[in-house]
Formats: structure tokens, C-alpha cells, sequence
């Protein structure tokens, strides 16, 4: 008999990050449906609103996407006139992206997503959220700085 989701080998800290992360997700998704975004367009008019212009690499740095991701995410914001290529004044061979005119007026009209951290960790004690964020930031560290080595 299968265990429980919640109990057994799925009662887990991976388990249980990866469905919190996955629930958040599907709410982000839900939020944003509506004006036709989904959750990377919205990250990435974020960092455009929050950061100004940024190259197209750094921006699949930031966002930690596969490069096809991030480029097919970015033809469709061009196609809808939410963000403009714009050559790098640095190096020509760089894009360089920016919100236009079309792409600010749908920000300010998008819902603040805050609330979905809201309903996640309010009410929870603040040492708790602490401990929680040191503990998966610690692991990421360790298992990235071990990526491609022999887990053995």
C-alpha cells in the first residue's frame, strides 16, 4: 500500500519544498492568468521595472533558466510590446532588454503577488522563517558546489 502524501518517504524537506514551491507557483499562475502572463514574463518585467535595462544573458543568469527558455519567453513580451531588444551600447553583439511604454502601463494594472507570501507565512514565527531560509540556502550551497561530483 502506498504511503500518504504527507507521511513516509514523501514527509521529507525536498518533498515538502518542492510542494510548496509548486503551490506558490500555481498560485502565481493563477494570479497572473488573467492579463495573459505567465509566472517567467512576470519575473522577468520585474526585474526590468526593479532593475532597469539588463542584458538578455545576465537576465538567464538571474532568473537561472535555460538559455531557449528565457529566449522564447522573450519573443513573446516583444510580440506583445511589454519589453524591447535594444542592441548593448557595450558590446553590439549583447541585447539588451527594456519595459516599454505598454509593458509599465500592465505592470502597474498586475496584482501585487505579495500576497501569496502573505497567505503562505503569515501567522508563522519569524525565527522559524529564519531557521527555514539558513536551512535551504545552506543546502542549495553545499549541492551546488558538489553539482557534477560524484554524490558516491
Amino acid at each position: 500500500m502506498a504511503d500518504k502524501l504527507g507521511s513516509g518517504p514523501h514527509d521529507t524537506i525536498g518533498a515538502w519544498t518542492k510542494r510548496c514551491y509548486l503551490a506558490a507557483r500555481a498560485a502565481m499562475e493563477d494570479a497572473l492568468r488573467p492579463y495573459g502572463l505567465g509566472a517567467t514574463q512576470w519575473y522577468v518585467l520585474y526585474q526590468l521595472v526593479n532593475a532597469g535595462p539588463t542584458r538578455q544573458r545576465d537576465l538567464q543568469r538571474i532568473l537561472q533558466v535555460e538559455r531557449a527558455t528565457l529566449s522564447a519567453v522573450v519573443i513573446t513580451l516583444v510580440k506583445k510590446d511589454l519589453v524591447e531588444q535594444i542592441p548593448d551600447g557595450r558590446d553590439q553583439r549583447q541585447k539588451l532588454l527594456r519595459i516599454t511604454e505598454t509593458g509599465e502601463a500592465l505592470w502597474s494594472d498586475l496584482p501585487d503577488l505579495a500576497r501569496i507570501h502573505s497567505v503562505a507565512f503569515d501567522g508563522l514565527d519569524a525565527d522559524d522563517i529564519d531557521v527555514a531560509i539558513r536551512v535551504l540556502r545552506t543546502a542549495t550551497e553545499r549541492l551546488e558546489k558538489h553539482l557534477g561530483k560524484d554524490l558516491s
